[in-house]
């Protein structure tokens, strides 16, 4: 059978249930009851109607004179209003209705007063004087209201009135009577808010006029026979202090915070106490020795056999306390308050046993809760406490407490040292490695409170941890040689990424980022990196994309930027081939001029000049059939086929996608690679890259790329092998003169006419010379060549030429 309705599976006729039932229809009677006598009759109703044809101000009125509580409640709610909408009216009319009905007023209508009152005074809508003519009076008039709550809320608007009315007005309407409202004669409640109005007196007038009228009344109300009167003016000597100044707040304020120390209340001394603390930057190291330290210690020594209150406010305050009184802790009573914090940072955890709540009697729970409340503040000091005991002690002194705060049965407890965690793991810095086991135990809390405290800042308490404690966003903290090898280690990777939009991603972000960064420190990491591109790439690579880059830091406001900068120059010059890099040359001499003519640093200037000397002697790689007889030239040739053909290789499997649908698999990559280590004979014409379509060398059909991958150098560090320093001079040479000062800035060429059509621009799209990489180089054997006179700038060649050069004349 199916199982019954839940409305019948529900009905139970046993006599628990009747009762149950019984229970639930007078609760609804209960709720029926105020329904129906809220239902006016014609005649309630009646009175309650208003004229819609009556202005604001005249239904204000009625509604005050004639209305109810709810409707004169409104209206004074919206007061703010009328006065910003007609304010001569509303202060001529319908306020001396408002005080008429205040004096009879219930509750809520006086607490919406108060607010409108404030609302009017933050508004402006009336000048100061007119605020105080029309509404101080009133307000002076309900502070003493039987209500605490409208009295509090009178005296809050009071007392950010005072904040703007005029020095006269407040000494006449309410520094005067003031000093008959503080006498012992009035009521406990009047002198409360005297002391309340005191405090905020203190900051209006001149230290005279304080000194002879407003500190009497002080004084008299700390020493009042009501404890409740000593305490709150005790609270307000902070704001007295600041007032005063500092002579006066040792030879007046601080006697009366000793006096109130002793004071038999215990609301009494806690407020000597909290603001004893408060006023510790005030007292100088004296005083604090003397005087403060004496106190605050017998006060700590009393505070287990007082009220569990002392404890909560002396575990919140203990961490500035101790700040405050650093300097001047011997080592005993600096080992004493340490031992004190740690008792309180364990306080009711000994009398963890496991029963059922309903077991303990109520009082012993009361107790227990302020127990965690004062673990709770111990907590959130816990901060300031590895400072009070230096973080290098951490270990020995605190790490104990900090595993107990962690392991806290109270959720929290647990909370607050989350919300700390970061802030510890700053502080212990290289210990930081300290508090992984108490960072992955937060992580595994039960608590999703703890866990959102933790969260928040864990991305930065990660890398605290990945980091030992050392912030990688700080420049000063990521060593030089790291940062070198990085850039190096960056150049590889652009130097072998078979993915064209990836490299030129990589030199874009390279020279935005820090050949124009803001920091000079990222500009000197630049020319580090375009030194390393210089050693790893090809000269035409350089040029195409660093060049310029490079060239322009010489007008870079650091010295120490311009300074590497000419340290680099020679290297620079050296990458550019004549005649096809003329136009880089004109602008390297062209930098340097300036750098000559409007250099200030002298240190700078001083490089600068060995620097011409040096490119002035610097010989420059030409175009055409003198290259071959460069080994380093030969090496760089490698270097842009290379790139050349990562080009190709590219180009290559973006066809192969097209035409297969999916891309060569790593086989065919594999395959190639060790076909291109097969020795391949030097071919006997090396053709020139040049301008222009040709059908002989400029095939584009996809026959000819394989072929050429298929001869190609497979990718490795042959190029990174290479000697370059062992390598011998040949005989033969082709050289520039360098950068004259004096000259016309334009390289003069020897021994070569640079007329001649087989000398042409490089063009990096054409197809480079290809050589076989187990090609012997060409070079002279020490033994058998003639020595060349190094200052000749003439070639003689005593070896004969591995290679025929066929020279070939294309369309310019």
């Amino acid at each position: 059978m199916p199982p019954p309705p839940p409305a019948a599976a529900a009905m139970d006729f046993s006599q628990n249930s009747l009762f149950g039932y019984m229970e639930d229809l007078q609760e609804l009677t209960i709720i029926e009851r105020p329904v129906r006598r809220s239902l006016k009759t014609p005649e309630e109703i009646e009175r309650l109607t208003v004229d819609e044809d009556l202005s604001d101000i005249e239904r204000a009125i009625y509604l005050l004179s004639a209305g109810q509580d709810i409707q004169g409640t409104s209206v004074i709610a919206n007061l703010p209003f009328l006065m910003r909408q007609n304010p001569a009216e509303t202060l001529r009319r319908v306020l001396p209705k408002v005080r008429e009905v205040l004096h009879v007023a219930g509750v809520e209508m006086q607490l919406t007063a108060a607010v409108s009152f404030l609302t009017i005074l933050q508004e402006e809508t009336v000048s100061i004087h007119a605020y105080a003519h029309s509404f101080l009076q009133v307000i002076l008039l309900h502070l003493e209201h039987r209500d605490a709550g409208v009295s509090n809320a009178w005296l809050e608007t009071l007392l950010s009135v005072i904040e703007a009315l005029p020095k006269e007005t407040l000494r006449h309407e309410i520094l005067n009577p003031l000093v008959s409202k503080a006498q012992l004669s009035q009521t406990v409640q009047s002198r409360l808010v005297s002391c309340r109005i005191l405090g905020k007196l203190t900051n209006k007038f001149d230290a005279h006029t304080i000194k002879r009228e407003i500190l009497p009344l002080v004084k008299s109300l700390c020493q009042d026979v009501e404890y409740e009167v000593r305490s709150c003016m005790c609270r307000q000597l902070e704001n007295i202090a600041q007032g005063i100044g500092t002579e006066l707040t040792k030879s007046v304020v601080l006697p009366e915070l000793v006096e109130l120390f002793r004071d038999e209340g215990n609301s009494v001394r806690l407020a000597a106490f909290e603001t004893l603390v408060n006023l510790l930057d005030i007292f100088d190291t004296d005083d604090r020795s003397q005087t403060i330290l004496p106190l605050v210690k017998s006060f700590c020594e009393k505070s287990f056999k007082a009220d569990e209150s002392i404890l909560i406010s002396l575990s919140f305050h203990l961490g500035k306390l101790c700040h405050g009184l650093y300097g001047i802790f011997t080592p005993d009573q600096h080992l004493r308050f340490l031992e004190f914090y740690k008792k309180l940072c364990t306080l009711g955890l000994q009398q963890e046993n496991g029963h059922n709540e309903n077991q303990i009697p109520p009082q012993i729970l009361e107790q227990e809760k302020k127990y965690i409340s004062v673990r709770k503040n111990c907590a959130y000091n816990f901060p300031a406490m590895i400072v009070f005991v230096d973080p290098k002690n951490f270990h020995m002194e605190l790490y104990s407490t900090f595993f107990c705060f962690c392991h806290d049965p109270e959720v929290p407890v647990r909370y607050t040292i989350a919300i700390c965690f970061y802030e510890v793991s700053k502080l212990l810095n290289s210990g930081v490695y300290l508090i992984h086991k108490e960072l992955i135990t937060l992580l595994q809390d039960e608590s999703l409170e703890v866990l959102d405290a933790l969260i928040d800042h864990l991305p930065e308490i990660l890398e605290l941890m990945s980091t030992g404690g050392e912030s990688s966003v700080q420049e000063n903290k990521n060593v030089l040689p790291v940062q070198k090898a990085a850039s190096r280690t960056l150049c590889i990777f652009l130097r072998y990424n078979r993915k064209l939009e990836q490299r030129h991603e990589v030199i874009q972000k390279l020279i935005e980022q820090l050949g124009q960064g803001k920091s000079y420190w990222n500009r000197l990491r630049f020319l580090d990196t375009c030194e390393f591109i210089i050693e790893i790439f090809s000269k035409s690579f350089f040029c195409k994309y660093f060049f310029l880059p490079t060239i322009e830091l010489t007008h870079d406001p650091v010295a120490n930027v311009r300074m590497k900068l000419c340290y680099l120059l020679p290297k620079v010059k050296s990458t550019l081939t004549i005649p096809a890099d003329k136009h880089l040359l004109q602008q390297l001499e062209m930098c340097v001029r300036k750098l000559l003519c409007q250099e200030k640093d002298k240190d700078v200037l001083a490089i600068v000049k060995r620097t011409v000397l040096e490119l002035d002697r610097m010989e420059m790689s030409m175009d055409a059939f003198q290259k071959k007889y460069y080994e380093k030239d030969l090496l760089d040739q490698e270097k842009e086929r290379e790139e050349l053909l990562l080009l190709e290789m590219e180009q290559l499997e973006k066809e192969k996608q097209q035409s297969d649908g999916r891309p060569l698999s790593d086989k065919i990559f594999e395959k190639k690679r060790r076909d291109s280590k097969t020795p391949t004979p030097l071919p006997k014409s090396i053709p020139i890259s040049a301008p222009g379509p040709s059908s002989a060398t400029l095939s584009t059909s996809k026959e000819i790329k394989k072929s050429k991958l298929i001869r190609s150098q497979s990718f490795n560090n042959q190029a990174f092998h290479a000697k370059y320093g062992n390598l011998d001079k040949c005989t033969g040479k082709s050289s520039t003169s360098g950068y004259t000062p004096s000259g016309s800035g334009l390289a003069k060429t020897s021994m070569i006419s640079l007329t001649d059509e087989s000398f042409r621009t490089r063009n990096t799209s054409s197809v480079p010379t290809s050589f076989s990489p187990n090609t012997p180089l060409p070079s002279t054997s020490r033994g058998t060549s003639n020595p060349v006179d190094p200052k000749s700038n003439g070639s003689k060649d005593t070896q004969p030429r591995k290679a025929t050069l066929k020279s070939r004349k294309s369309n310019p």
